[in-house]
């Protein structure tokens, strides 16, 4: 658990640098733990630019996936699930940026370009 918050800590104040070192030397003690240590490592080593933790917090942004799902479950689901609702994938994405611009206060914006496009058709 110790190692857990110093992790945590290290990833907040950008040092993903040592996170992913501590990575590497971590000695496995199972094929399971193994495999759970290079994932770990793969993904932190991948999305590094993606790690500005500080500064995402700085910025009042979230860090975590709670809010980023909760407003998918808000946006996607709600609507492209209801009951007896089927959609083709083409109309689904359409569907799913138009309620994105509702809820980011772009709608006017992109109904407006929408409009333009078929005058120029």
């Amino acid at each position: 658990m110790e190692w857990v918050e110093a992790t945590l800590t290290r990833l907040y104040v950008g040092k993903v640098g040592w996170v992913l070192g501590g990575l590497k030397r971590m000695k496995a003690t199972s094929e399971e733990a193994a495999k759970a240590i290079a994932n770990c490592w793969d993904y932190l080593h991948a999305h590094r630019d993606r790690t500005h933790y500080r500064q995402f917090r700085r910025g009042g942004y979230p860090i975590d996936s709670g809010g980023i799902e909760s407003s998918n479950k808000f946006i996607c689901h709600v609507r492209l699930k209801r009951s007896g609702a089927w959609w083709y994938e083409l109309n689904s994405n359409q569907m799913l940026a138009l309620r994105c611009a509702k809820y980011n206060g772009t709608f006017d914006r992109v109904f407006e370009r929408y409009r333009r496009r078929l005058r120029e058709a």
